[in-house]
């Protein structure tokens, strides 16, 4: 237990002395996000390379506390390649379709070195599709939920601290060392990123982010106690797919590409609704933990009380889609 909070605690300290020095280099080089006045409000400039902190601070809490394994190294090589990815999309010389096609072959490296799903009664190559779609998709969710300060970081830390509790219960200790490392790092870039945001975690960060989480779910267990627990993962990252799925949804509604940029988030929507920024991130991550508790509590459940446990999140994401829909976002 020890080692796990050491994981955690330097990730951590390390974010908050990198994440400075990435915010002054960001704005050395000019790679800095400015005000559009549509999706993009902020009073100034504010710099990205925010994810690279966070990156380099988890990489090396990883590299000081236990020997990579075949699924580490491929973890860490698929999240650099999205890493990289992120990068030069910060740039903005990237469009949708190569940044997704960037997207699948990273997914296609941490397949190949054994992080998939395992579903026994399903071939293997389904298994490799759905887990190139699930790391594809996570992605997305996290990239597209970076639209607000502290937004993504935060609740990407709730996911992650909930996981590293499944994997410590399992007895998975490098799994739990691998959230509470990632957690550890976001936590500390909070500090910076929590509104009024000194910097962004960027393309960089999100991809990254998104990418190692997807990923880490796919190694996890969660079917000792009944076979729903296999989508555990799905109840503990609601926030990030609900979004994705609720913004998808808008866009096609109104014939516009799901890969193209809109005012349709969920908390966009909220504080048009009536929450400030700093209410409605804090109410983000309200949400994200008692879906952790959820997941938790579908962990030791029956098949039948962990699917009533789904059924009853399934119809409050109804409901709330339904709220949301119903905000002018024009006016």
């Amino acid at each position: 237990m020890i080692l796990y909070l050491l994981c955690f605690l330097l990730a951590c300290l390390l974010s908050v002395y990198l994440t400075p020095l990435m915010r002054q280099a960001a704005l050395s080089f000019g790679i800095v996000d400015k005000p559009d006045g549509r999706l993009k409000n902020q009073a100034e400039p504010v710099p990205y390379l925010g994810g690279l902190a966070v990156y380099i601070a988890f990489l090396v809490t990883l590299a000081f506390t236990f020997t990579f394994d075949r699924e580490v190294l491929g973890l860490l090589l698929g999240g650099t390649l999205l890493l990289l990815l992120g990068l030069v999309d910060d740039f903005g010389v990237l469009s949708p379709k190569v940044k997704l096609m960037g997207q699948f072959l990273a997914a296609f490296v941490m397949v190949k070195a054994g992080i998939k799903v395992q579903i026994v009664f399903l071939p293997d190559l389904v298994n490799i599709i759905l887990s190139a779609f699930w790391i594809v998709a996570v992605t997305n969710a996290f990239n597209i939920i970076d639209i607000m300060d502290g937004l993504a970081a935060g609740v990407a830390s709730v996911c992650c601290l909930v996981l590293s509790y499944v994997a410590i219960v399992n007895g998975r200790p490098v799994i739990a060392m691998m959230t509470l490392s990632l957690a550890g790092a976001m936590i500390g870039f909070l500090r910076y990123n929590f509104s009024p945001a000194k910097i962004y975690l960027g393309d960089t960060g999100s991809l990254f982010i998104g990418c190692m989480i997807a990923s880490i779910c796919l190694i996890g267990s969660y079917t000792a106690h009944n076979r729903i627990g296999i989508l555990i993962p799905v109840v503990v990252l609601g926030v990030p797919l609900f979004d994705m799925l609720f913004v998808s949804y808008i866009r096609w509604r109104r014939g516009m590409s799901i890969l193209l940029g809109s005012p349709d988030h969920f908390a966009l929507r909220l504080r048009k609704w009536r929450l400030t920024t700093r209410q409605t991130v804090l109410c983000s991550y309200g949400l994200s933990a008692l879906l952790g508790v959820a997941g938790i509590l579908m962990l030791y459940a029956s098949d039948l009380q962990a699917l009533m446990i789904l059924a009853g999140i399934t119809l409050l994401g109804l409901g709330l889609g339904y709220f949301l829909k119903k905000i002018d976002m024009t006016m």
